[in-house]
Parts: structure tokens; C-alpha cells; sequence
């Protein structure tokens, strides 16, 4: 492989927009956040075309595969065209489900809950939590 030809997995995440600065990137791989045949990578792994990392960040786990190298950061609009996101739908619905959640909130100006008010919010929160 010719030296144009490498690319650090966390120079490649970075680029590719799945971290915000290539040191979260190089955070992730070190935490164990990054896997490749259910190995953990270092950071200084070679990317190669063709290879299916499974990338965690926070609550969101992502799997892709590397369709073509990027070596530097670009717009969003070239970014995802360098990689395939297969993850599968089950995970991909989780984690938007976790934003879709019903909020409780009361109205500004209305002041502390009652004792009834608590018992009626904590019912409501039980029976959430029951339909799981």
C-alpha cells in the first residue's frame, strides 16, 4: 500500500462525520467503542475498502461499511456517500424511540405539585413503564 493508500479508522471517522473532532473519534476506538469482527480497534487501524466496523456513541450504535476512503473533512453531502449506515432497523428504531417518548411537564406559573398531583404523575409514569 502506497502511503495516500492508509487511513487511521479515527482519521476516517472523523472525516466521514460520525464524530464531531477526530480525538472523540480517537476516544471512541481507545474505550472500545469501535469493533471490527467483534474485536476492539486501536486507533491507528488501517481502513480498508469493503470492511464493516460497528461504531457505539452514547445511546446509538451504528453499523457501516467503508465504500470509499476519505482523507480529509468534507460537507455532509460528500461524507455520506463514503460509507453504507446497514445498520439494522430493530437498533436504528430504538434509538429514535428514546426521542419520541412522552414528556411530562406543567405549565409555568403553576407552582409546586400537590401531594395528589405527585400520585397522579407517578401512576402515570408506572403505567409507562408496564407497557414495555
Amino acid at each position: 500500500m502506497t502511503e495516500q493508500e492508509k487511513l487511521r479508522i479515527d482519521k476516517y471517522l472523523w472525516a466521514i462525520r460520525l464524530f464531531k473532532t477526530r480525538s472523540l473519534a480517537t476516544e471512541a476506538c481507545k474505550a472500545g467503542r469501535v469493533k471490527f469482527n467483534g474485536q476492539n480497534l486501536k486507533p491507528s487501524a488501517i481502513v480498508k475498502p469493503g470492511d464493516v466496523y460497528q461504531v457505539s456513541k452514547g445511546i446509538e450504535k451504528k453499523v457501516i461499511e467503508v465504500v470509499e476512503l476519505l482523507y480529509n473533512r468534507a460537507e455532509s453531502k460528500i461524507a455520506v456517500t463514503k460509507y453504507n449506515d446497514i445498520t439494522p432497523v430493530e437498533e436504528t428504531h430504538a434509538y429514535k424511540s428514546v426521542f419520541h417518548a412522552p414528556t411530562l411537564k406543567r405549565d409555568r406559573g403553576t407552582g409546586r405539585p400537590t401531594k395528589k398531583d405527585r400520585r397522579e404523575t407517578d401512576d402515570l409514569i408506572e403505567g409507562m413503564s408496564q407497557e414495555d
